[in-house]
């Protein structure tokens, strides 16, 4: 089974943090810029919640709020399972579809150590499928 530390060893260290008093516009550009889906709010080391595309459609444009005025500590989600680096990616995909959400938070020692999207997860079992079929077809070669 592969882990997540699989997958944060792949991605790099890089985690894309912004304060909770972020403009949700500012932290719009940061993620446009970055072509990301999601800013990891933290004040100093705490972490705090994750703002997501998701968070903006369905708490400022559907609610009208204005993004140049609402702060991401506003918006963001804080109630998403948090796991750890040798969580295997099967877990991180069943939490995933049975909680309806793209991204969680990962933790080592009680610190954010990464980010695990969807997309993280849906590539990952693609490479693992990959490997599978090439050690299959050693095995049928050999």
């Amino acid at each position: 089974m592969r882990s997540v530390s699989a997958v944060l060893g792949r991605k790099g260290p890089n985690i894309t943090k912004v304060s909770p008093d972020t403009l949700v516009a500012t932290a719009l550009q940061i993620m446009a810029e970055k072509n990301i889906g999601s800013v990891v709010i933290m004040d100093h080391e705490r972490y705090l919640g994750i703002m997501t595309e998701r968070d903006y459609s369905r708490k400022v444009i559907l609610k009208g709020k204005h993004s140049s005025e609402t702060r991401v500590s506003e918006i963001m989600s804080t109630d998403l399972p948090i796991i750890n680096p040798s969580d295997t990616i099967e877990y991180c995909m069943e939490l995933m579809t049975t909680k309806n959400i793209r991204y969680m938070p990962v933790f080592e020692n009680n610190r954010l150590s990464g980010i695990i999207s969807m997309s993280d997860v849906v590539k990952e079992t693609i490479l693992a499928q990959k490997d599978t079929i090439n050690h299959l077809q050693n095995y049928i070669q050999s």
